[in-house]
C-alpha cells in the first residue's frame, strides 16, 4: 500500500517511514518545511510538502492508508496542541474519508480515554481524546495506538499490547513505529484501540 505518514519529520514519524520503506509498503512522507525534504529523498522516500495548519489535501492523492504520527511537541502551549493534535488530526480524518482511504492509523497516548483524570498535560490528553473519538465515529477502518511514556532507547522488537494495560510503562519510539506499521495490515486490529508499553512479545506476534 501507499501509506501517507503525517508528521513524518517527528521522532516516531522518521522511524515509521523507514520501517515502511523496509516493508512491502510505499511510504509518502508529509513534511511542512522544504529543508526537511532531503533527509527522506536521500533514503529514496517520496515526500510531499504540506502543513496541518493550512490546506494539506494534496498530500492524499493516490494514497491507500494514513498513519497520523504528528504532534505539537513538548515545548508548545495548549493552543498549538489544539491546532495540531486535535484539529489537525480531525481534519486529517475528514480528508481521508473523502479520499476513500482504506485504513487510518492514529498515534494517540495512554490516558486519552480518561483525560479528566489526568494530573498533568490534561489539555494534551483532551486533544488526543477528541481526535480519537472523531476517528471512531468517522466510518473509516481504523486502529488507534496509545503508547506509554516514549523513550529514545533502541527498539527491542518486543512489547506488551492490550486493549487496556493495568499500568503505565515506557516504550521506545522505534517500537511504537514498528507497531504502527504492523497494525496497517492486521485485520484483527481493525476498529480497535490498543495500549502499548515495552514487554516480552515479538511485535510480529502481538495480534
Amino acid at each position: 500500500m501507499r501509506v501517507l505518514v503525517i508528521g513524518a519529520n517527528g521522532s516516531v514519524g522518521k522511524h515509521t517511514v523507514e520501517k515502511l520503506k523496509e516493508s512491502e509498503h510505499d511510504p509518502v512522507a508529509m513534511v511542512r518545511k522544504t529543508e526537511q525534504v532531503p533527509y527522506f529523498e536521500q533514503k529514496g522516500i517520496e515526500t510531499v510538502l504540506a502543513d496541518l495548519e493550512k490546506d494539506f489535501e494534496r498530500a492524499y492523492h493516490n494514497v491507500d492508508a494514513v498513519i497520523f504520527a504528528a504532534g505539537s511537541g513538548p515545548h508548545t502551549g495548549a493552543d498549538k496542541t489544539v491546532l495540531i493534535d486535535q484539529e489537525g488530526a480531525i481534519e486529517a480524518v475528514d480528508i481521508a474519508k473523502r479520499f476513500g482511504v482504506k485504513k487510518f492509523i492514529m498515534l494517540s497516548s495512554i490516558g486519552a480515554d480518561k483525560p479528566k483524570e489526568a494530573e498533568q498535560i490534561k489539555y494534551y490528553l483532551y486533544a488526543k481524546h477528541r481526535a480519537d473519538e472523531h476517528l471512531k465515529q468517522s466510518g473509516l477502518t481504523y486502529s488507534i495506538l496509545r503508547p506509554g511514556i516514549l523513550t529514545n532507547d533502541p527498539g527491542t522488537g518486543k512489547v506488551e499490547l492490550q486493549d487496556k494495560l493495568p499500568e503505565i510503562g515506557k516504550i521506545p519510539r522505534e517500537d511504537v513505529a514498528a507497531l504502527l506499521v504492523q497494525l496497517l495490515t492486521e485485520h484483527k486490529a481493525d476498529n480497535k484501540i490498543f495500549e502499548a508499553i515495552e514487554g516480552s512479545t515479538d511485535i510480529s506476534k502481538v495480534l
